[in-house]
C-alpha cells in the first residue's frame, strides 16, 4: 500500500528533505503506511527514515526533528484512504428513516474504526478487519467507541440484520484484555433490547470493564414505510427504562466510584423527570450522545452569569429557538438570564419538527425550513439564536439544505449559532 503526497508544507522538514508533491510515501521506519493512523503513529519519533517513490525509483529520506513535530506532508483526504461504510441494516437506523432528496453525504453510513479514535464516532465492530484489530492493539489506540446495543449475540444479529454481528462482540473482549478503553452506546428499542435484555447487556459490559456507556431512546421519524415496526417510548416505558439504568448506575457508583451507565437526556424528557444535578454526570464524557447536555448548559450558564456585570442594563429583544423536547428546560435557563438582565426580552421558541415528523423533538434535527415557517411574522427581535448542532460542521447549512443566509433573508434577522456553552449563549443574548 502507498499513499500519494498531495502537498508539502513550505519550510517543513519534508520540504527541506527534498520531498515533493506528487510523490508517494511508502513507509516510515520500515513500517508500511496505509492511512492516517499509520502516518500519525509512526511520524512522532525524532529520527525518521522515509521510503519515497517518484514513480520510477524508490529512495530513502532521513529526517531528524523534535518528538511529535509534524513532518509537513499533506494528503488528498484526511484519512489518506476511503472512508469505510456500514454493512449493517439496523432496525433503528436513523439514516434509513431520512426523507428522499437530501444531500448525498447525509445518506452515508460510516463504520470506520479510524474515525472512532480521531473524532469519537461509534463503530459496530462488524466492519473491522483483523489487520485493524491488531493495529489498534499494537498502537494502543484508545479510546474506541462501540455501538453495542445488546450483548445477546442472537438479538444483536437480529437488530443489525447482520449474521456476523453477534460474533463481532468477541472483539470487545480482545480490546478490553489489551487495555483499550471502551466507550459504548446502546440505542434502546421498547420491547426489544430494554428490560431484562438491557440488564444483561449492562452486566456484561460492567464485567468487561468498559469506561462509559450511553443509553439513548430510539428516534423514529415519519419515514418508516417498509421498515421494522418499532414503537416509540412513552412516559411509562421511558420511566421503567430510566429506573433500570439509574439503579444499575447507582450500584456501579458504589462498587467502582463511577456510574459507568448513563441515560440520555431524552429519557428524562419522555419520563417527565427532573434532570439530575451536574455532579451526577461526573466528567460529562457523553455530551455528544445527548447525555447530560441540559445539566451541563444549565450549570455553565450559572457560572457564566457570575462573570458578567449588569451595570450597562442592555435593553433589546432576542429569540432563542430550540427543539420541543428541551423547551421547558430552555425556558428555565432563559429565566436565569432574565433575572440578572431584566431589561432584555427573551422569546424562547419551541420549533416543531414537521420536516422529519414522527417523535423527533431534539434541537439538533430542527431544519431551516421549519424555522422559517414557524417564526415568519413573529417579533424575533435583534437576533435569532440557535444551537450550532442544527447546522453542519461548516455552520452554513441545515439538514434540509436551507442555508443560514436563507433564514436571515426570509426572517430579516441576524442568525447566531452558539455551542453548548454557557458563556457563548449569554454573550449572544446580552450583546
Amino acid at each position: 500500500m502507498a499513499v500519494k503526497i498531495y502537498n508539502v508544507t513550505k519550510g517543513s522538514h519534508a520540504e527541506k528533505a527534498g520531498i515533493k508533491s506528487g510523490e508517494t510515501l511508502l513507509a516510515i521506519n520500515s513500517n508500511e503506511i496505509v492511512d492516517v493512523l499509520d502516518y500519525r503513529f509512526y511520524q512522532v519519533n525524532r529520527q525518521l527514515s522515509l521510503e519515497i517513490s517518484d514513480g520510477k525509483n524508490i529512495r530513502t529520506v532521513e529526517i531528524n526533528k523534535g518528538e511529535y513535530d509534524e513532518i509537513g506532508l499533506e494528503f488528498e483526504t484526511y484519512l489518506m484512504d476511503e472512508q469505510h461504510s456500514c454493512r449493517n441494516k439496523c432496525i433503528f437506523c436513523f439514516i434509513d428513516q431520512l426523507p428522499k432528496g437530501l444531500r448525498k453525504s447525509l445518506y452515508f453510513k460510516d463504520d470506520d474504526s479510524r474515525l472512532s479514535f480521531l473524532f469519537g464516532n461509534y463503530i459496530t465492530l462488524t466492519n473491522i478487519t483483523e489487520h485493524e484489530i491488531e493495529r489498534i492493539i499494537k498502537m494502543h489506540i484508545s479510546p474506541i467507541n462501540v455501538s453495542v446495543h445488546t450483548t445477546n449475540p442472537e438479538l444483536r444479529c437480529k437488530m443489525m440484520n447482520n449474521r456476523f454481528a453477534g460474533e463481532a462482540l468477541k472483539n470487545l473482549k480482545r480490546f478490553a484484555d489489551a487495555g483499550i478503553t471502551l466507550n459504548c452506546q446502546i440505542v434502546a428499542c421498547p420491547g426489544i433490547n430494554d428490560g431484562d435484555e438491557l440488564l444483561r447487556t449492562m452486566r456484561d459490559l460492567e464485567n468487561l470493564g468498559v469506561e462509559m456507556t450511553a443509553i439513548v431512546p430510539v428516534g423514529l421519524t415519519a419515514y418508516r414505510d417498509g421498515l421494522y415496526p418499532l414503537v416509540p417510548y412513552n412516559k411509562e416505558t421511558a420511566a421503567q427504562t430510566l429506573d433500570l439504568i439509574e439503579q444499575y448506575g447507582d450500584m456501579c457508583k458504589e462498587k467502582y466510584g463511577r456510574r459507568i451507565f448513563f441515560a440520555g437526556d431524552e429519557f428524562y424528557i419522555l419520563a417527565e423527570r427532573e434532570i439530575p444535578a451536574p455532579e451526577f454526570y461526573e466528567d460529562f464524557s457523553a455530551l455528544e450522545d445527548g447525555v447530560g447536555m441540559i445539566a451541563y448548559l444549565t450549570d455553565d450558564v450559572k457560572w457564566a452569569l457570575e462573570e458578567f456585570e449588569n451595570d450597562e442594563k442592555p435593553n433589546h429583544t432576542v429569540t432563542v429557538a430550540c427543539g420541543t423536547g428541551v423547551y421547558p428546560f430552555m425556558k428555565k435557563i432563559m429565566a436565569m438570564i432574565n433575572e440578572k438582565f431584566p431589561n432584555i426580552t427573551i422569546n424562547t421558541q419551541p420549533i416543531k419538527n414537521n420536516f422529519f415528523g414522527g417523535g423527533v423533538n431534539v434541537s439538533g434535527l430542527v431544519t431551516g425550513g421549519d424555522l422559517i415557517n414557524q417564526l415568519k411574522g413573529k417579533n424575533i427581535g435583534e437576533r435569532l439564536i440557535i444551537p450550532s448542532s442544527m447546522l453542519r460542521f461548516e455552520n452554513d447549512l441545515f439538514l434540509d439544505d436551507v442555508s443560514t443566509d436563507d433564514v436571515e433573508r426570509e426572517l430579516n434577522v441576524e442568525l447566531v449559532a452558539v455551542n453548548n456553552n454557557g458563556a457563548d449563549l449569554v454573550n449572544a443574548i446580552i450583546f
